[in-house]
């Protein structure tokens, strides 16, 4: 397991259970791990998800969008619901902005 810390400072787990599930559905992500842990501690911007997750959202390349989708459960702690890419700038309402 490994640990990222969002922006709000909360400690989010993404655990080798989950990546597996991850790379099992989004195979383009498998050389990826620290591009996702990165992606919690240091977003473009974070969007708000459904349900009360989070977005957080980073180009990592010309038409290329890494968002990595979590769950703040606590003001300590949170975990990573899943990833994937984007070929184009995400939309929804933006509630943090490098």
């Amino acid at each position: 397991m490994e640990i990222a810390h969002s922006v709000n400072g909360v400690s989010i787990r993404l655990t080798y259970e989950r990546w597996y599930h991850i790379t099992e559905n989004h195979d383009d992500l498998a050389s990826h791990f620290h591009d996702v842990l990165e992606t919690i501690q240091k977003p473009d911007f974070v969007i708000r998800g459904n349900k009360g997750s989070l977005k957080a959202t980073r180009n990592i390349g010309k038409k290329k969008w890494l968002i990595v989708i979590y769950k703040e459960v606590s003001k300590r702690d949170g975990f990573v619901i899943t990833a994937y890419f984007l070929s184009t700038k995400p939309k929804g309402k933006v509630i943090w902005r490098q």
